[in-house]
């Protein structure tokens, strides 16, 4: 295996469009990398750039210690798995595992023992012999991982491989991933646009935005110290709820002007903010909800319930704010009702409503 390393990668169309605005990180070896961010963020184009099927305008590219700028993609020592999988509809999946090592002239023994041992991996065995149209969606999707695993890369890249399956499907073959990545101890680069898959797939994620990396960090540190306002709403489900509005210093602390509410912000180091716009972030599972009327912080709207089993997500309105409470299952008062809504201080996060980057401690 192999690290890879981007030294502000550009990638230029030729109208001008910049897909990638000077990409630099470091994927460890052996470690699993997770690219995401919304469609056209430049995720898929800096996994594309790795893989040589896209050229790079500027910068530089290392896989282990060679630059690979100009290296065709057939010789950067990398394996790639597409979203649709790109499996050969006439050949049985152990010739579809086959067929790589086949075109680089390998022998039959060495063929045959890596088929072996990827199909025995990822529980192929019964399906050797099947066609591709024989298989399942989730099948099919460890015929493609399989394929790359018997040609031992340097470097797994994988492009949305999940996004073509059920929610089921996606969840156990995500779990697939993860214990092969385990076994392996492989370098993966990863990409998706689901925040639920990179948190529980990357050891750190690359956050893209319009062509620009907004963080690079681990899982829990981006969901409890983002960056900036496009990190904090992108990750998490439901997304954080933000109140933007003036910041005062009163006799009882830090106090929040926000469309119609006013937030107790405590004694958070929030000087440098006093009477300027402030935006205050905070997460649903962190809103808690009082018996009613104006008994804690601030008073809100119930407009919907939305019970998804072991916990539910309560939609309220106040002032303005759009807000969703995550909860336990409770009992509730009816839609339409006034309810009281709490917060510790500390549970607060504070961007500079101008350039939404994160302030204070």
């Amino acid at each position: 295996m192999a690290g890879v390393t981007l030294d502000n990668v550009r990638k230029v169309y030729d109208n001008g469009h910049v897909g990638v605005a000077g990409a630099s990180f470091d994927v460890r070896d052996g470690e699993l990398l997770v690219l995401v961010g919304p469609s056209g963020c430049g995720k898929t184009t800096t996994l594309r750039m790795i893989a040589g099927l896209e050229s790079i305008t500027s910068g530089t590219l290392r896989i282990g210690e060679r630059v690979v700028n100009d290296v065709k993609p057939a010789d950067r020592d990398i394996a790639m798995v597409f979203q649709n999988y790109a499996l050969y509809p006439h050949m049985t999946v152990a010739e579809n595992l086959a067929f790589g090592l086949k075109l680089r002239g390998e022998s039959r023994d060495t063929i045959a023992q890596r088929v072996r041992e990827a199909a025995t991996l990822l529980e192929l065995d019964p399906v050797l012999q099947r066609l591709p149209r024989a298989l399942s969606g989730g099948q099919r999707q460890r015929v493609a991982l399989g394929r790359a695993l018997v040609r031992q890369p340097a470097v797994f890249l994988l492009d949305e491989p999940l996004s073509n399956l059920d929610a089921k499907l996606r969840l156990s073959t995500r779990m697939e991933i993860a214990r092969l990545h385990r076994r392996l101890h492989a370098t993966m680069v990863y990409v998706t646009h689901d925040q639920i898959e990179a948190m529980t797939l990357g050891q750190r994620i690359v956050v893209f935005r319009n062509g620009e990396i907004q963080q690079i960090d681990t899982p829990m540190n981006l969901y409890t110290k983002p960056q900036n306002v496009f990190v904090a709403g992108f990750l998490g489900s439901p997304a954080m709820n933000f109140f933007r509005g003036t910041l005062r210093r009163t006799e009882r602390g830090y106090l929040l002007d926000a469309g119609g509410v006013t937030l107790g912000l405590g004694e958070a180091a929030l000087a440098t903010h006093v009477d300027r716009e402030l935006t205050v972030g905070i997460r649903p599972e962190d809103l808690k909800l009082a018996g009613g009327g104006d008994s804690a912080g601030f008073a809100a709207q119930l407009e919907v319930i939305e019970p998804v089993g072991n916990e539910v997500f309560v939609h309220l309105r106040a002032g303005t704010n759009e807000i969703v409470v995550r909860t336990p299952p409770r009992d509730l008062p009816e839609c339409g009702s006034s309810i009281g809504l709490s917060f510790l201080a500390g549970v607060a996060h504070f961007f500079d409503t101008a350039t939404e980057s994160r302030v204070g401690p």
